[in-house]
C-alpha cells in the first residue's frame, strides 16, 4: 500500500496528457488532477520519504509536518479554484504550465534537502514566465524576459549559498539555519527575499504581474510570493531583519497603490504590501508570530486571488484594465461586484472575514513582542489597504463614472471559481478553528474580543470617511510610477550604451592597428621565417641526407663478400690504431 503521493508529481506528470485531450474529457481530467492532490495531502501522515545519497550529501525528496501540509493545503485549494477559473480556455498552454507551476511550488514545500528545493524553485520561474509570456505583445513579452531574467539571477544567487552553506555546514538538508550567518546563508536569504518581493526587490512582481494572461496572474498571484514565506520561516525564522524589511513592505505597497491607475498593478503593489506582514511574523519569531505569518499566507492565497479573479473577469469582459477606462460595471457585472467586495472585506480584515482572524495574530504578535512602532506601521498599512483595494478600486471599476462599456458577467466557471473563493474567505472568518488546528504551534488567540472588534471597526470607518472626505484627491490619473525596476531598466540601457559604444569603439580601434601595424609585422616576420627555412634548415638537412647517401654507396662498393679483403681490413685498422696509440703514448 502506497502510504505517501507527492502532489507534486501528481501536478507535473499530470500536466503530461493535457495537450492530447478535447472538450469535456479535458475538463473533467483538468478537475480531478487537484481533487487528487486535496486529498493526497489531508490524508498525508508527519515523516520523511525519499532519503539517498547524491554527490556524498544526503538527499530527502519530502519532508512532511504541520508547516508543510498547511502551505500544501491551501496550494492545493488553490489549483483547484484557479484551475476552474481557467476551464474556458481553448487551448492547453496555460494548462499544462499552471499545472507545472503548482507542482514546483509543491515540490518546494516538501523539500528536504537544499537540492530537491533548487530544482523545484527554477521550475517554478520558468512554468511561471509563460504564463506572462502567453498574454502576447510587446509589453508582456518585455515584461516576461525581465521576469525571467531576474528570477534566473536570483536563482544564480540562491544556488551560490546553497553550495557555499553546504560546504560549511557538511549537509544539504533544508532546515532552520542556525548559529552566526556565514556568507552562503546570506547568499540563499537574498535568494529567498527576492522571490518575496521585498524592496528594493519587488519591482519584477508588479512589472509582470499585471501583464500576465487573465487566468495565468490568478495563478502567479498565489504561489510565488507564499513560496518564498514558506521558506523563510522553514529557514529563517527569529530573524530580526525580517522583522524591518516586512515592516516596510506593508508601507511600501500601500504607499505605492496610492499612486496606481492599473487595477492589476494596484493589487500586485497589495501583494508587495500583505507578504510584509508574513515576513514580519516571522522576523518576530515567536509561535504566535509564526502562526500568524503561516495563517494569514492561507488566507491571502485566497482572498488576493479572489482579487485578481474580479479584476480579471472585468479585463475578459471589458479589455481595460485602468481606472480611468473603466466605471458604471456595477449595473451589468452584479454577482462579479459582489464577489470582488468579499475580497476586499477580506483583504481589510473586516470581522467575519478571513483576513480579521489571520492579520490581526501578526499585529497582537508584535504587542506581545513589545514593539510598538511595528504595530502602529502595521495598523497604518492595514487601514491604507481598504482605503485603496476595499473603496478606491471598487468605487472607480465598478461604480464612479458610467464609461457606457455594455459589460456582462464573465463565463460560468469564472464565476464558479470566484465564489468558492469567497466561500472560503467567510467561512475562515466564521469558523477560524480549523485553519487555527493546521498551524504549526497551538493557538492561544481569540479574534473576536469586544475590543478587537470595536478597535477594528473604527479604524475601517474612519478610513471610509477619509475616502469620501478627500474622494478628489484620490480620483486616478492616467501616469506611470516610478519604482526600483526604473534603475535596472536604465541600468539595461547604459550597460548596452556602453557595450555598443565605448566598449565597441575600443574594439575597432584595437583591430584597425592590428590590421595596419601588428599584422604587417607578422606577415614580414613569417615570411623571414619561411626563407630562413627553406635556405638554412632545410638545405642543411638536405646536405647531411646527401652525404649519408654518398658514404653509404661508398660502403657498399667496400663488401665485396672476399674473405681475404676483410682480414687485410682487419690488420689495417689494427695497424692504425697501433700508431695513434704509439704516438699519444709519447
Amino acid at each position: 500500500m502506497i502510504d505517501f503521493v507527492h502532489p507534486a508529481l501528481l501536478f507535473i506528470l499530470g500536466a503530461v496528457p493535457i495537450p492530447f485531450l478535447k472538450g469535456a474529457i479535458r475538463k473533467a481530467y483538468l478537475v480531478l488532477v487537484p481533487a487528487l492532490a486535496i486529498v493526497a495531502v489531508l490524508t498525508m501522515e508527519p515523516g520523511s520519504h525519499g532519503a539517498g545519497q547524491f554527490i556524498g550529501q544526503e538527499i530527502l525528496f519530502a519532508k512532511v509536518d504541520k508547516l508543510s501540509i498547511v502551505f500544501a493545503t491551501v496550494f492545493t485549494i488553490m489549483a483547484l479554484i484557479g484551475t476552474i477559473y481557467a476551464l474556458h480556455l481553448p487551448t492547453a498552454g496555460q494548462h499544462v504550465a499552471a499545472f507545472v507551476y503548482v507542482g514546483g511550488a509543491l515540490g518546494v514545500v516538501f523539500a528536504g534537502d537544499y537540492l530537491t528545493l533548487y530544482l523545484f524553485w527554477e521550475g517554478m520561474a520558468l512554468a511561471s514566465a509563460y504564463l506572462v509570456f502567453a498574454q502576447g505583445g510587446e509589453r508582456a513579452i518585455r515584461a516576461a524576459f525581465r521576469y525571467l531574467m531576474v528570477h534566473v539571477t536570483g536563482g544564480v544567487v540562491l544556488l551560490g549559498g546553497i553550495v557555499l552553506h553546504g560546504f560549511a555546514a557538511g549537509s544539504l538538508l533544508f532546515g532552520p539555519i542556525a548559529g552566526t550567518m556565514d556568507t552562503g546563508g546570506y547568499l540563499i536569504l537574498a535568494g529567498f527575499l527576492l522571490n518575496a518581493a521585498v524592496p528594493p526587490l519587488n519591482a519584477w512582481l508588479t512589472d509582470a504581474y499585471p501583464e500576465a494572461t487573465v487566468t495565468g496572474a490568478v495563478f502567479m498571484s498565489a504561489f510565488t510570493t507564499k513560496t518564498a514565506v514558506y521558506v523563510l520561516a522553514r529557514a529563517f525564522p527569529g530573524t530580526e531583519l525580517l522583522v524591518w524589511l516586512g515592516t516596510v513592505m506593508a508601507l511600501y505597497g500601500v504607499v505605492y497603490a496610492v499612486l496606481e491607475n492599473d487595477c492589476r498593478r494596484l493589487l500586485a503593489y497589495h501583494i508587495v504590501s500583505q507578504v510584509g506582514y508574513m515576513v514580519a511574523g516571522i522576523g518576530i519569531g515567536t509561535e504566535m508570530a509564526v502562526n500568524g505569518a503561516t495563517s494569514h499566507a492561507f488566507a491571502h492565497i485566497l482572498y488576493k486571488a479572489l482579487l485578481f479573479m474580479g479584476a480579471g473577469a472585468v479585463i475578459e469582459v471589458t479589455g481595460r484594465r485602468k481606472l480611468t477606462e473603466l466605471g458604471g460595471l456595477y449595473k451589468t457585472m452584479p454577482l462579479t461586484v459582489a464577489l470582488y467586495m468579499v475580497g476586499a472585506f477580506a483583504i481589510s480584515a473586516f470581522p467575519f472575514f478571513s483576513g480579521f482572524v489571520t492579520k490581526s495574530m501578526v499585529i497582537a504578535a508584535a504587542g506581545q513582542d513589545h514593539r510598538a512602532l511595528v504595530v502602529l506601521a502595521l495598523t497604518m498599512a492595514s487601514s491604507g489597504t481598504f482605503l485603496h483595494t476595499g473603496l478606491k478600486l471598487p468605487y472607480y471599476m465598478f461604480f464612479g463614472h458610467d464609461r457606457k462599456l455594455g459589460g456582462r458577467e464573465p463565463p460560468r466557471n469564472m464565476l464558479v471559481a470566484m465564489a468558492i473563493a469567497a466561500a472560503f474567505c467567510i467561512v475562515i472568518g466564521v469558523f477560524p478553528e480549523p485553519l487555527y488546528a493546521l498551524l504549526p504551534y497551538p493557538v492561544a488567540f481569540e479574534p473576536y474580543t469586544g475590543a478587537h472588534v470595536t478597535e477594528s471597526l473604527a479604524l475601517l470607518m474612519f478610513t471610509a470617511l477619509g475616502f469620501v472626505l478627500f474622494l478628489k484627491a484620490l480620483d486616478p490619473e492616467n501616469t506611470v510610477s516610478i519604482d526600483t525596476d526604473w534603475f535596472y531598466r536604465k541600468g539595461a540601457q547604459a550597460f548596452l550604451w556602453f557595450a555598443e559604444k565605448p566598449v565597441a569603439r575600443y574594439e575597432k580601434a584595437v583591430s584597425n592597428v592590428s590590421d595596419s601595424v601588428a599584422l604587417p609585422l607578422l606577415h614580414g616576420t613569417a615570411r623571414a621565417g619561411l626563407r630562413v627555412d627553406l635556405n638554412g634548415v632545410d638545405a642543411a638537412v638536405n646536405g647531411l641526407a646527401r652525404a649519408i647517401l654518398v658514404g653509404g654507396g661508398a660502403l657498399r662498393r667496400l663488401q665485396t663478400g672476399v674473405v681475404t679483403h676483410y682480414a687485410l681490413a682487419m690488420i689495417a685498422g689494427v695497424i692504425a690504431a697501433v700508431a695513434v696509440f704509439a704516438v699519444v703514448w709519447q
